[in-house]
Formats: C-alpha cells, structure tokens, sequence
C-alpha cells in the first residue's frame, strides 16, 4: 500500500518543462489599474499586504530553523526571489483550483489530513516533514496542510483528465486545462512582480512550487521510494 501511495504521488508530481516547451505562453502583465494589488485573480486582489504576510511567514520560520544569524543569512540569501515566488505561488494554486473546480474535483479535509499523516509517517514525524518544507518548497509550516491540498488536486485532476503524467502528451493536456482556467481568470499581475506565464518553461518552475517538483529518478527507483 506504501508503494503505491508514493507511486502515485510522483506520477502527479513530474512535470517536465522540456517536454510541453512547445506550449504557447499565456501572459499578462498588470495594467496598474489596481492599487495595493500584487494580483488579480477572477476579479480578487491578492493584495501587497497578503503577499508581504505570506513571505514573512516564510522569513520566520527560516530563522526559527537556523541556529543562528549567519546561517539564516544564508538562507535568505538562498531565497532571494521569495516575493515574486511566492506571489506566482498563490496565483498558480488559484489557476490550478479553477481548473479543478471546472472539471468537477474536489478535496475534503480528510484526504488533506490523511496525506499528510503518510507523509509524516515516512519524513519520521510532523517536525521533520515540516522542516523539509520549507527548505524545498519555501512552504511555511502552518500552510503545509494547504500546500498538500493542491497536490491532491494535481492528482484527482489528471486523473479526470485522462492526462498520464509521466508522457509529454499526458503533461499537454494537464497545462492546457490550466492555460484555459488562467485566460478564464484573466489574471492580472503588477508588473513589480514580472509578467505572468502559465507555462513550466516559465519563472514559475523556479518558485519551486511542491506540484511542479521534477522527479528524476530512475523507474525502478521509483516503484521502490
């Protein structure tokens, strides 16, 4: 059961950018015609203030992980483009939940919780899955639980799809779902924060969003994880 639980995790988790860097970019930049916005979405603002919430969170929790100044220093220094990832963060997960809505997938707090227990199970505690986190993905410990909630959604979604996630034609269709969703939403972002593309071969592979993570490793090390 292990097996295939971690199986079906990394069948949703690759997805290649140089196998759909055909895909056309979808981009928009802001129009400026929102104050106090660092984007918007459907018609709401993710507002500077959120953004600025969202990063500090970040910012924190690295330094209650580090033992002292310098390696903080470090870390932040590692993390030098947060603001702008973690703004392309929040707008993707609102992408990707649009595009699930649309194909009828949802995710109840039971599947989120049960996620994460097997994950706890196998980082060796809440702790240390936690810490992982946030030293991968820049995800604070208090949004985990709300990270795992789009992973679950990348999974029901490709299922719905038909879209097989290790196969570039399965990878095409899943990024035109989101495509859609995105011109849909018409997303609106500041240009402060660059433009914005919906496509992998973009800046948002680099925000290191969990979803987006490339698994690499051979096949059979993979049915074996």
């Amino acid at each position: 059961m292990h097996r295939r639980t971690s199986s079906r995790r990394r069948t949703a988790l690759v997805l290649s950018a140089t196998a759909i860097a055909a895909l056309p970019a979808l981009t928009a930049c802001g129009s400026g015609a929102h104050p106090g916005a660092a984007a918007v979405v459907g018609g709401q603002r993710i507002t500077v203030s959120q953004l600025e919430t969202r990063v500090n969170e970040v910012r924190d929790a690295q330094q209650a992980a580090t033992k002292d100044s310098a390696q903080y220093e470090e870390a932040v220094a590692k993390t030098g483009s947060l603001t702008r990832n973690t703004l392309h963060t929040m707008v993707l997960d609102r992408v990707l939940h649009r595009a699930a809505t649309d194909a009828g997938v949802t995710v109840t707090r039971k599947e989120m919780q049960d996620m994460r227990a097997g994950m706890e199970r196998q980082a060796g505690g809440a702790q240390k899955l936690e810490t992982a986190w946030l030293a991968q993905y820049n995800v604070a410990p208090k949004r985990l639980t709300e990270s795992l909630r789009t992973e679950i959604e990348v999974q029901k979604l490709a299922t719905v799809l038909g879209a097989d996630m290790q196969t570039p034609d399965g990878q095409a269709v899943f990024w035109k779902a989101l495509g859609k969703a995105s011109k849909d939403l018409n997303v609106d972002l500041n240009p402060r924060y660059g433009a914005w593309d919906v496509t992998p071969r973009s800046r948002l592979v680099e925000a290191r969003t969990p979803w987006l993570k490339q698994v690499t490793q051979a096949p059979a090390e993979t049915r074996t994880a």
